[in-house]
């Protein structure tokens, strides 16, 4: 019987080929983006626990707190960050990622993001060079660990997706989709929402990702910075509150 190329199960051949390599990045993102994957992205509230702890958020006004967040902070500076890392990274320019990285560091105002963002950014370095194996990521982690980089969650992700062959508006897509999902997980468990809602607001975020994400692609490293004061002001509120469920 006449069989094409690929046709075996196990044997290479252009079309079995072609679906791996076009399935890998996407698979990548999946599993980055993917709640079980233990970067500690998923411990933060992104200063939402600031916003309840004082009153100043509700179930009405959640979706317009993301959308700000992204619009104003997230994009900003951390998409913003990322895309660079990105680009340096694909570059092989390790020392303007640095920059980048000290650039973005500096611009978080609070103790609290800082220490947020270096731990959870450490941590994706980290199990990133275990899991991917790319030299790009355990040559980046070990600047982070000889102190000659902050270490930042969007820097490391940037040099972790550029890596692993993950395109850059995808990969500051994916990003900005698993921030969205740990507010809303964070909205949950301060129950300013339910389960079915979240999804909602998840969903509802769909076009500002998209305008977050070519905003972010446009920018250049002197425009890294977020101008979203009232979360700084919530965040430092949380670093002194008796009782907290999340690390931000």
């Amino acid at each position: 019987m006449y069989r094409k190329e690929g046709d075996i199960a196990g044997e290479p051949g252009p079309a079995r080929t072609t679906a791996a390599v076009g399935l890998g990045p996407l698979l990548v993102s999946l599993q980055l983006t993917d709640s079980a994957f233990p970067s500690g992205f998923y411990t933060l509230s992104h200063s939402l626990e600031g916003f309840a702890q004082a009153g100043a958020v509700d179930a009405e006004s959640l979706p317009l707190l993301l959308q700000d967040l992204l619009l104003h902070g997230v994009g900003p500076a951390d998409a913003t960050a990322l895309a660079l890392a990105h680009r340096a990274t694909a570059a092989g320019d390790p020392e303007t990622v640095v920059r980048i990285d000290e650039h973005l560091f500096a611009t978080k105002l609070g103790r609290e993001m800082r220490q947020a963002a270096t731990r959870t950014g450490r941590q994706l370095l980290d199990l990133g060079q275990e899991v991917f194996g790319r030299p790009e990521i355990g040559d980046y982690f070990g600047r982070v660990v000889r102190r000659e980089a902050p270490g930042t969650q969007a820097v490391a992700a940037g040099v972790v997706y550029a890596a692993t062959g993950v395109p850059i508006r995808q990969a500051v897509a994916a990003d900005l989709f698993a921030f969205c999902v740990s507010f809303a997980g964070a909205a949950l468990r301060l129950r300013l929402t339910d389960h079915r809602t979240a999804q909602t607001l998840i969903r509802g975020a769909a076009p500002v990702i998209e305008t977050t994400v070519d905003a972010a692609l446009r920018r250049e490293l002197d425009d890294v910075g977020a101008t979203v004061f009232a979360s700084d002001v919530m965040s430092g509120r949380h670093e002194r509150a008796e009782a907290r469920l999340f690390a931000s």
